[in-house]
């Protein structure tokens, strides 16, 4: 057993009732695996919350972590993953990084397909790097009995479960919300899946690229005639999202009830509320939102513009107010401000092209630079269209302290932490597995022999 998978050993269940915190009659059960406080006052009997972090303490035991995690807000849960691609292990991260153990099943000697997809972090796959820090690897092959035995155990003391795979695949392993709620009525399962455990295309596969096609996404995105799909993996994102929130509402609504819950994300239906917008603008038969490459659909002058010196600026204006400052202060041309082609943000949208020749005009005579420092000064929203290396070097990113570094099995490598400041604690930044590294002390603190 090496010494990271010794130090990743959380130690066992040690529950404490508090008081209640005013004077009642404190009746204490037990709610799969978690202490349930009830409180009788007066006559009036009220179910208090599920104690989870402040009721609920776990033994000393060492654990090895960039922060103090048994002080994050999931310190307490546990989460069990049946988990490959994007969608369940983006979710499952953010899990982790408040705190949560997530244990990773995996296929022996393989692990997770996505670990492979590319080499380009020190041998490992950008995509896996990215999803799996803080978690313990366990390899399982789930065709075995003893191999699915072993697994139902460790569920028996989860909070969580989440999956993604094939449809229908843990039902078959007996796994289904349906089979376990009866033997651990508060475990919250969340499904993952491309369109939903119900309606005629439940059975069908789905892959990143085919939802964002299905979900109309494609019509939207690119230029007129070409379309494009999103440089990322922009459906499993916004599956991993929801399945996120959708557990941590289960959380919250299980410390009320002690009863778990089935969650049923579908990629379609992630990506159908991210298509809102151009979905009402195309309301009642009204035309789509057209094909406008990096251009707003519907506002401008929204988008790239060319500047000298072969640079380009982002800019955006929204209303009147900003336009008319454009054109006296930035293009030094306030006749256009009552222009009949560009009066409106609807006749600057359909004139954009000729639009779009003016402010190039006055643009060639400046740098990009140049060209971003007017438009911050005059207060008109801008931006610099960057590549990754400009990313990866932003000074914002930099002021704000949002780097930091995880181990992993080829070393150390930067990591941003999650998205969002919070003051009052410290995300949880942990090492990213190597296959089974914690297959010895997951099963022999589970009492699982093999």
């Amino acid at each position: 057993m090496n010494c990271r998978a010794l130090c990743s050993i959380p130690p066992s269940w040690a529950p404490v009732v508090t008081a209640a915190s005013r004077p009642s009659l404190a009746i204490a059960s037990r709610v799969h695996g978690r202490t349930v406080q009830h409180t009788q006052q007066k006559g009036d009997v009220e179910r208090r919350r599920c104690l989870h972090v402040s009721s609920i303490t776990r033994q000393a035991a060492p654990f090895a972590s960039n922060s103090n995690s048994k002080d994050l807000p999931l310190s307490d849960y546990l989460v069990v993953s049946l988990e490959q691609a994007i969608a369940g292990p983006f979710c499952t991260r953010q899990l982790a990084d408040l705190g949560a153990r997530v244990i990773k099943i995996e296929r022996p000697g393989t692990g997770d397909f996505n670990r492979y997809h590319d080499k380009r972090v020190k041998d490992q796959c950008s995509h896996f790097v990215w999803t799996n820090r803080s978690k313990e690897s366990l390899a399982l092959d789930l065709k075995k009995p003893e191999d699915l035995a072993a697994l139902k155990k460790i569920l028996a003391k989860a909070d969580v479960l989440v999956q993604n795979l094939a449809p229908g695949a843990t039902e078959r392993m007996g796994l289904g919300y349906e089979t376990l709620k009866h033997k651990h009525p508060g475990l919250i399962v969340c499904d993952i899946s491309g369109y939903g455990s119900t309606g005629p295309y439940k059975d069908k596969k789905a892959y990143d690229l085919l939802i964002q096609s299905e979900s109309g996404f494609l019509s939207v995105t690119g230029s007129p005639g070409m379309p494009a799909k999103s440089g990322i993996s922009i459906a499993d994102i916004a599956a991993g999202t929801t399945a996120y929130n959708n557990i941590l509402a289960a959380i919250i609504q299980r410390s009320k009830t002690g009863k778990g819950a089935r969650l049923d994300v579908s990629m379609l239906e992630s990506m159908a509320e991210w298509m809102s917008f151009p979905m009402y603008y195309a309301y009642d038969g009204a035309p789509a939102p057209a094909l406008a490459g990096a251009e707003h659909a519907s506002i401008y002058p929204y988008g790239p513009f060319d500047t000298g010196e072969d640079g380009t600026v982002m800019l955006g204006i929204q209303n009147d107010r900003e336009w008319g400052i454009f054109c006296k202060d930035i293009l030094q041309k306030p006749d256009l401000m009552s222009d009949p082609r560009f009066e409106t943000t609807s006749t600057r949208s359909t004139n954009r092209k000729e639009l779009k020749a003016i402010i190039e005009e006055v643009f060639s005579k400046y740098t990009a630079d140049d060209v971003l420092d007017r438009l911050q000064q005059a207060g008109i929203a801008n931006a610099k269209l960057n590549d990754m290396a400009g990313l990866w070097a932003h000074p914002q990113l930099k002021a704000r302290d949002r780097w930091t570094e995880v181990d992993t099995p080829g070393g150390k490598i930067p990591a941003l932490k999650p998205a969002g400041a919070a003051e009052g604690f410290e995300v949880r930044m942990d090492p990213i597995p190597a296959v089974g590294e914690h297959q010895e002390a997951i099963l022999e603190e589970f009492g699982i022999e093999r």
